[in-house]
């Protein structure tokens, strides 16, 4: 097995080394070799992870404390998040060999497409099959994601006009809604546009309607979790859970509903969405707590600012969700592409991981949860996915333009 993984290593290296020699060496090119150096040598770790340590587990999630890779299973809310990122180094280089790891990846995800017991089948489905089907058009990806988009909608609650989220800490909490929950829902637009059947489509955007009304602040910041009386649809609690204070703003929390508005104008042209995100993204950036390189604290409101952990995965999802943003509001387009290629820039710049190093992660330096000092400063799986997602993002918006 130890010859397999040598060999493995040996020719991705040097095809990761030649395979774009021929393009004008940009941002996306360039990170696009490295990762394919990179996903290499994810690929050995989690191969000799799951032989020798982890039998069972299925996906990178995090390098921890020790170094050791940390591998999660499907039930993980992150398990999708590696088999996307293959799938995004197919969509780039068209390569099969990537073709044929993003497939070996995404099966054994399958399994979850009947996990009622949590809200993250956007995440662990759709960021892995969703990819693959749209990719390739195989059609019993779409049986297995329709299968999750049924799943996910037996976790809405009428009353409340909202997708549950958590099924933990029942002693805190009655119904939790996470803002997190706003990236599920393109798993249900997506199964309208397939289906027709309306449920899918007023699910989502009875969800999205009732998250801006009780999610979000004057200021267009928003809470984490909110907790609602299933009976009478009532907010109970407005809370964090892995943010500085109930009342701050989680940077990541501000990522999400960014992107998940951005989305849900997309699939709906319903001017409500747009307006949201708009005022998201002007929170995020005119805050006097954000950083010169655009990359922010895990938490706007963290108290020991600038000595606080950055999360670069917070970055990630705000550079990808700012390059569409700018596909529907023409009069700021110009400005929302250049912080997501400013971020975009000091990510490959200063945040990276060595080439070959850090079990193949590509960026150092999110932050998972702060106030239970869990993946503090390290790398993570989605911040990855999140980042080839933008390069995607930027590489098409930039064709489109010299199109034009």
């Amino acid at each position: 097995m130890k010859r397999t993984f040598l060999i493995l290593l040996s020719i991705p290296f040097i095809m990761g080394c030649v395979g774009n020699r021929n393009h004008k060496k940009d941002i996306v090119n360039e990170n696009f070799d490295f990762a394919s150096t990179q996903f290499w040598v994810a690929v050995a770790e989690v191969e000799k992870a799951k032989e020798y340590e982890t039998p069972g587990k299925v996906s990178p999630r995090t390098v921890d404390p020790d170094g050791s890779l940390n591998l999660v299973g499907s039930r993980d809310w992150t398990s999708g998040f590696f088999p996307g990122s293959l799938w995004y180094m197919y969509e780039y280089t068209k390569q099969d060999q990537w073709k044929e790891l993003a497939i070996k990846y995404t099966a054994p995800i399958e399994v979850e497409k009947m996990n009622g017991v949590t809200h993250d089948m956007g995440f662990k489905v759709y960021c892995s099959f969703g990819n693959g089907y749209r990719l390739t058009g195989n059609q019993n990806y779409r049986d297995i994601l329709l299968q999750s988009a049924q799943t996910l909608i037996t976790r809405f609650k009428p009353n409340a006009g909202v997708i549950r989220s958590w099924d933990h800490s029942k002693d805190k909490w009655q119904s939790p809604v996470i803002i997190d929950n706003m990236m599920n829902l393109e798993l249900l637009f997506w199964a309208f546009n397939e289906t027709k059947d309306s449920v899918y489509y007023n699910i989502a955007v009875s969800h999205a309607k009732k998250t801006i009304e009780n999610h979000f602040r004057k200021d267009f910041s928003s809470y984490h979790v909110i907790d609602y009386d299933t009976i009478t649809g009532e907010v109970l609690n407005r809370h964090t859970h892995q943010g500085y204070a109930h009342e701050s703003a989680w940077a990541r929390g501000q990522a999400w509903g960014l992107y998940g508005y951005i989305m849900c104008y997309r699939e709906t042209k319903e001017p409500v969405f747009l307006e949201q995100a708009k005022a998201i993204a002007n929170y995020i950036f005119t805050h006097k707590n954000l950083p010169a390189d655009l990359i922010p604290y895990w938490d706007f409101d963290a108290p020991e600012i600038p000595d606080e952990p950055r999360d670069v995965s917070a970055a990630t999802i705000t550079a990808s969700a700012l390059y569409e943003l700018g596909l529907y509001d023409a009069a700021n387009a110009a400005k929302y592409k250049q912080w997501a290629d400013t971020i975009l820039e000091h990510l490959s710049k200063d945040y990276r991981a060595g080439l070959g190093e850090n079990r193949g992660f590509l960026l150092l330096h999110s932050t998972g949860s702060k106030p239970t000092d869990l993946e503090v400063d390290v790398p993570l799986s989605y911040a990855d996915y999140y980042f080839l997602e933008a390069l995607l993002r930027k590489q098409k918006l930039e064709s489109a333009e010299i199109v034009k």
